[in-house]
């Protein structure tokens, strides 16, 4: 099985770029809805982010409340390192589980893991190739602002992540989503048809 990681900046079309791999018949696995599960009442990442960062940012069913949550941390690195620190370890054991099973399933097959920090948190290292998504910045600005994030959270946000540029010095393949959707599926197409290949040969 391929392992293949695939991240960006924020706004640059990640998400956009998972589904078309999922729907060229990759395992996708996101990192976002893995760490909301693993972060509900109850759990052990919960009850450190409670002890933390106080039942003020928990909404009236005790779920975490993102739009509390996310100006705390991004207004400051220490506050966002502590939450990367209890969230990170439990989304990564739950990714290598599922890694595990996908490659039982089909050991010829190509996974992906999409995540924001996925090189951020090391995980790359894991990995076989690393697919980093990216766009112009005033695209980049430009996505944000139509999600009705203002221009000070914006910067706020692209500050909170390892510069574009030196994600992509670390890629081994990338994707330009600058241009319209279909060329940016005309790439994934591609580079999944390649992945498939690699995966067949390993």
């Amino acid at each position: 099985m391929l392992r293949v990681g695939l991240t960006g900046g924020i706004g640059c079309g990640k998400s956009t770029v998972a589904a078309m791999m999922r729907d060229a018949g990759c395992c996708v696995i996101e990192a976002d809805p893995l760490a909301h599960r693993l972060t509900e009442p109850g759990t052990p990442a919960h009850a450190e982010i409670v002890k933390e960062f106080g039942r003020d940012v928990l909404l009236p069913d005790g779920h975490v409340d993102r739009k509390k949550l996310g100006p705390i941390v991004f207004a400051d690195p220490a506050k966002l390192q502590r939450l990367n620190q209890i969230v990170h370890p439990c989304v990564i054991e739950e990714q290598e589980r599922l890694l595990a099973e996908f490659a039982k399933e089909r050991p010829d097959g190509v996974a992906v893991v999409e995540a924001a920090l996925l090189i951020e948190a090391g995980y790359h290292k894991r990995l076989d190739r690393l697919v980093v998504v990216w766009c112009r910045p005033e695209q980049q600005r430009e996505r944000l602002r139509a999600r009705g994030m203002s221009d000070a959270d914006i910067e706020k946000r692209i500050a909170a992540q390892m510069p574009l540029d030196a994600k992509r010095r670390l890629a081994d393949d990338e994707i330009d989503s600058s241009a319209t959707l279909e060329e940016t599926r005309r790439q994934v197409e591609a580079l999944v048809k390649r992945f498939k290949e690699i995966a067949v040969r390993k």
